[in-house]
């Protein structure tokens, strides 16, 4: 599904040169859960976001279903990840002006979709996740495992092929944790998504198909 040859990201700070990435080769099979394990700074969230669209690589190519994806206009990328795929973030981004409910239907709300048929999948999904009771609750008044699932619903409400998720249970206790990484592989094999993780969480590691080891902006195992 995913293929990058030789990707480099290189930023500068100040008069300073950060090689973020150097030259990633790499492959991402449909339908697989990989993590992506590395100390701090070690580039696997450069590397998601790359893979992802949100950043541009300074070289390299990425092919997403055998499209020149590093090859596109933003437009024509935001379109592809408004419809291929699902974004778990590291701090969630949930609007908090927004109810529950709200906040899961507005990707499909972007899309063109009523509001009748929006709302009525957005209550589908929350009740997918457990928070069929929470729909119209607002994100401060959720616990943090709350929001998770919200943000989550979210992620996988348009029914994406690929789904990238930033440490979603780095802000959790241990039990959360669990449930959460329970659910994410349940909507993995429910809906053959290809399952994206950076994470520091070992638990993942030990659930996921393949596991990228990253250090210093290479693949070292």
């Amino acid at each position: 599904m995913i293929k990058t040859v030789d990707l480099w990201k290189i930023y500068t700070k100040s008069t300073e040169e950060v090689r973020a990435l150097k030259g990633i080769n790499l492959t991402i099979n449909d339908g697989e859960f990989l993590a992506i394990l590395g100390p701090s700074g070690s580039g696997k969230t450069t590397l998601l976001n790359c893979l992802s669209g949100i950043d541009a690589p300074t070289r390299g190519q990425i092919f997403v279903d055998e499209i020149a994806f590093h090859a596109l206009k933003e437009s024509e990328k935001a379109r592809i990840r408004s419809k291929k795929m699902g974004f778990i973030f590291q701090f969630l981004n949930l609007i908090p002006v927004l109810t529950a409910v709200e906040n899961v239907e507005l990707p499909l709300m972007i899309l063109g979709s009523g509001r009748r048929e929006a709302r009525e999948k957005a209550l589908s999904v929350l009740k997918k996740v457990g928070l069929s009771n929470r729909a119209n609750s607002f994100p401060a008044e959720l616990s943090g495992g709350e929001q998770q699932r919200v943000a989550i619903a979210r992620a996988i409400i348009h029914e994406p092929k690929i789904l990238w998720a930033d440490e979603p249970t780095g802000a959790l206790d241990s039990e959360t944790g669990e449930k959460i990484i329970a659910l994410l592989e349940h909507l993995r094999s429910e809906q053959s998504i290809t399952l994206v993780i950076v994470t520091h969480d070992e638990r993942i590691a030990n659930k996921a198909d393949r596991v990228l080891l990253m250090r210093d902006g290479l693949i070292t195992a």
